[in-house]
């Protein structure tokens, strides 16, 4: 991750108007303090470290530059000691600004935070500021009126692929086609997440397939959650929650994970799922059950809420720490009660 972090604006490979407006900051030597958020692993730090590069050269890199993290202390006294300084301080022979980055903002208090108030105000004539946080609501109002705010949203897959691609051109890794959608879909826009599980997957199992990353992550593989929905539609219950018992078992797999993937499924309709799983196995027998699913279940709108709402439900009683196993039979039971409600409607 830090190894291909990079190192110039013009690397960036995301967020295209913000670069552009911090570039022209820069270039006309009028750059506001700054607060840049968003989730994780978006390109927050490195913008503001490609930026602070271009600004300093090398040598003065140590003298004009304040970088501190949620790992460093950052309480009232460090606000009112070093920071203070820092920013009080005039370099001699150097015009220009100073620059102060506090990364991880929202992890500081309340009261480093209105102390930073006062400061950021007084020594903005040879100090900029540059605060970087996930969550915006955790950045007290006032500071966050003294800054320029910048949102960074996770990155899209036409944005990602390319840059992952010359990674594993770079380091030689062996990654086919599916491998690269799952990676590009378990990262959710987070581009560290995406070169970790890579570098995880390459080095665990040699070859970056979809079903090597599914396995690398502990996440469940597309087929297992076909399997799962089968045994929900088509079996009685007792069956139904025996097989499931047992390949959560097998597989390790969270009641947790299931329910994110079975609640993207029941959101799309029926469809997708089950035609992915007639592509993957054209000549088993699972394949013309799912044939058959695919031409009969597409739950009617009335009846999807209903299992939409039974499904957050579970999900809110698995966030209070229930019983997995009680909340699996709930899950079970309602799939089965949509089911006698679908074939009562046909």
């Amino acid at each position: 991750v830090e190894k291909y972090r990079p190192q110039a604006l013009s690397e960036l490979v995301s967020h295209r108007d913000i670069l552009s407006t911090v570039q022209r900051f820069i270039s006309e030597d009028r750059l506001p303090h700054l607060l840049l958020y968003g989730p994780p692993g978006t390109g927050k730090t490195s913008t503001i470290l490609a930026c602070a590069r271009q600004l300093y050269r090398e040598r003065e890199f140590g003298s004009m530059v304040l970088e501190l993290n949620a790992s460093d202390d950052r309480g009232i006294d460090i606000v009112r000691g070093p920071i203070l300084s820092f920013a009080s301080t005039r370099t001699i022979f150097k015009k220009g600004f100073k620059l102060v980055i506090l990364d991880e903002a929202d992890a500081m208090t309340q009261d480093a935070q209105n102390a930073l108030r006062r400061v950021i105000e007084k020594f903005t004539e040879n100090t900029r500021f540059c605060l970087i946080c996930n969550y915006l609501s955790k950045i007290i109002p006032a500071l966050q009126s003294r800054c320029t705010r910048f949102r960074f949203g996770p990155l899209t897959p036409e944005l990602m692929v390319p840059r992952l691609q010359h990674v594993i051109q770079e380091e030689g890794v062996d990654v086919t086609e599916d491998g690269m959608k799952a990676l590009v879909t378990l990262s959710s826009g987070d581009m560290r997440r995406a070169l970790n599980i890579l570098q995880s997957t390459s080095m665990a199992f040699g070859k970056v397939t979809e079903e090597n990353v599914y396995t690398c992550t502990g996440h469940p593989l597309k087929s297992d959650i076909a399997n799962i929905l089968d045994w929900m539609l088509n079996q009685d219950f007792s069956t139904a929650y025996r097989k499931i018992t047992e390949l959560k078992a097998l597989k390790g797999l969270a009641l947790q994970d299931i329910l994110t993937e079975i609640h993207l499924f029941v959101h799309r309709g029926g469809e997708s799922v089950w035609f992915w799983t007639i592509l993957e196995r054209p000549n088993s027998p699972l394949a013309l059950t799912k044939c058959f699913l695919l031409s009969t279940v597409d739950f009617p709108p009335s009846i999807r809420m209903q299992l939409l709402i039974k499904l957050a439900d579970i999900e809110y009683r698995l966030a209070a720490g229930t019983s997995e196993k009680i909340q699996l039979s709930s899950l079970i039971a309602a799939f089965q009660v949509t089911r006698d409600l679908v074939v009562a409607e046909a």
